[in-house]
């Protein structure tokens, strides 16, 4: 996760760098339930509206989650399918806060009701985080479900009038990077506490194209408008907060940006980013689904490790026997193509591996999201790329 505010607040006002603290150990994303309400187009479960046979039980549950606290877990982020569709849930949030975890719930926001917004505002959740596809129409066209968009509003006021920190979520895709404007208003409007920005698992177009590629350009701008709005809440003192996903390229376009608009700050800037080191997926980030299978993070879910009925959560995210938690886990990563080339790989840390995987087989080869070209990178030309490139 790319947290644009608090590089904002560092370009206002800056603060002396300190020691790097490692947190004691990863935030757990942990997919309770498979079934959802809702056959959303960009679903990384392929969730649907039945029963999913396999799951943990509440006694699993509680056995994982007390192997989390001892291994000093800090966060749990409850997640489905639709969580709230999990009978036990109130159960599994409410011992989840009394043995001390943040507790975040993930979710579609259409079953927050009248009926149950008092048990949930009885867990005290932390963050509850509703995804938002963009206006009425095109938020209905991704969920698959008419009315989705103005049940997910209602329950987002539904946790604001109980004073919950609630959170945005939104997926960019080609047919909805347009609306981005209008989900930043409807932020201020309904007085929401965060924006969670998420960049689509997406697999890029080589890179010949990436100075004329209309996604990636879309890309761009998006972060630019995302820079300025994050800039603009910090300069006024709003407690907003607007973090990105997925693409860990984000933290090297922010540099580009801050070169540009602030060059006295960029040296500062720098360091911070280079602190923050980029992906942690296998590190600090981490993911159990709902069978119990553990997985780097959510978006590896055709990849898994062990699976917690089988050994201690704990056991399993240190063993590095395994050969992608062990790159995963090495310092620096050993990445090539462009990740391996680029003067900024101390920032991204080699962006999003699953990404690499999925397109050629190889989790250490280049990410073919980065939306940055070979110029901004450091990367010069090679001369079969000039004799590849089309005259006139």
């Amino acid at each position: 996760m790319f947290r644009i505010s608090n590089f904002m607040r560092e370009l206002v006002e800056p603060t002396p760098l300190s020691p790097q603290r490692q947190p004691p150990g990863p935030v757990v994303i942990w997919n309770l339930v498979r079934r959802c309400n809702l056959t959303c187009k960009h679903c990384y479960s392929i969730s649907a509206d039945k029963d999913f046979p396999g799951e943990l039980d509440f006694d699993e549950v509680c056995r994982v989650m007390d192997d989390l606290h001892d291994f000093h877990v800090p966060v749990l982020i409850l997640s489905g399918g639709e969580p709230l569709l999990r009978p036990d849930i109130f159960k599994i949030a409410n011992r989840a806060k009394q043995k001390g975890f943040y507790v975040a719930l993930s979710t579609n926001g259409t079953l927050i009701e009248s009926e149950n917004i008092d048990k949930i505002d009885a867990v005290g959740f932390d963050y509850v985080g509703i995804s938002i596809d963009g206006m009425r129409e095109t938020h209905d066209a991704f969920r698959r479900k008419k009315g989705s968009y103005d049940s997910a509003l209602r329950g987002l006021r539904l946790c604001r009038e109980r004073g919950l920190k609630v959170g945005l979520r939104f997926t960019m895709t080609e047919g909805n990077a347009a609306e981005l404007p209008f989900l930043l208003n409807l932020m201020d409007e309904e007085g929401v506490d965060k924006f969670y920005f998420s960049h689509l698992n997406y697999a890029g177009r080589g890179n010949k194209n990436r100075e004329s590629d209309a996604f990636l350009n879309t890309t761009r701008k998006a972060m630019d408008l995302l820079f300025e709005r994050a800039l603009e809440d910090v300069q006024k003192e709003k407690d907003s907060e607007f973090v990105t996903g997925n693409n860990d390229a984000d933290g090297v376009y922010l540099l580009q940006w801050v070169i540009r608009h602030f060059p006295a700050q960029a040296e500062h800037i720098r360091a911070r980013l280079v602190q923050w080191g980029g992906n942690s997926s296998g590190v600090n980030i981490s993911n159990i689904d709902n069978l119990g299978n553990v997985h780097p993070d959510t978006m590896w879910w055709h990849y898994s490790l062990v699976n917690v009925r089988e050994r201690p959560f704990s056991k399993i995210w240190m063993d590095t026997s395994d050969s992608i938690m062990a790159g995963l886990k090495a310092r620096p990563r050993n990445v090539g193509g462009r990740c391996g080339r680029c003067d900024y790989f101390d920032i991204c840390g080699g962006n999003t591996r699953v990404r690499a995987l999925q397109l050629t087989g190889d989790p250490w080869a280049e990410d073919p999201a980065c939306y940055l070209t070979d110029r901004e990178i450091g990367i010069k030309a090679t001369e079969q790329d000039v004799a590849c490139t089309p005259s006139g």
